[in-house]
Parts: C-alpha cells; structure tokens; sequence
C-alpha cells in the first residue's frame, strides 16, 4: 500500500498550494491588483511626477501612479520628484530619480 493509498497526504494530481481551500495558490493577500493583461498606467522611458512615500527593504524609494508601484532608485520619503521609467513588469516598474529634481533638505 502506498502513501496516498492510506488516505494521508494530497493525491498526484495536486499541485503544492493550488487547493481551492488555501487561497487558490495565491500568497499574501488574494488576487494581484494588476493583472497581466491588463494596461499599466507607465511606460518604459516616459518621466512622471510622483511622490515617493515609503522605503523598501533593499532601500529604493516606492511610489504609486494609479495605485502601480514604483520602486525609484535614489528616492527617499516625502521628496516630490520627477522619475524615469526603467522598466515595467507584471506587478510593479523601477525608476530613477530624473535629472534637476530638487533633493530634500539635508541637515
């Protein structure tokens, strides 16, 4: 008698994390807020003026255009700055911080 022949554990079918039960597959929270197929509000290469709100663990700034976050090389919390599109993906775009935008004060 094997394993699954007992009744313990998943049958071959199932994929680890793809019962209904359990979210459908889909960690932390539910559902994406943008969908693959779905237009993004940036494009690669375009400038956009956002205002960097929080920090990220590996130290970027983030942003939001429509809710789409941003992740902005050099940004830092409560600066209003002119970002270019570097690249966009699925979830998320990362920017950097334009030419001749002002810096917060630094004391």
């Amino acid at each position: 008698m094997s394993f699954n022949d007992s009744g313990f554990g998943e049958s071959p079918s199932r994929e680890y994390g793809r019962d209904s039960r359990y979210g459908s597959g889909r960690r932390f929270g539910g559902g994406r807020r943008f969908e693959d197929n779905r237009p993004k509000p940036v494009e690669t290469g375009k400038e956009y003026d956002v205002s960097i709100t929080e920090i990220s663990r590996k130290g970027d700034g983030i942003a939001r255009v429509e809710g789409f976050v941003i992740f902005v090389k050099g940004g830092q919390v409560g600066q209003n700055a002119k970002i270019k599109i570097t690249q966009v993906g699925g979830r998320f775009a990362t920017a950097y911080v334009g030419e001749g935008t002002p810096q917060p004060a630094t004391e």
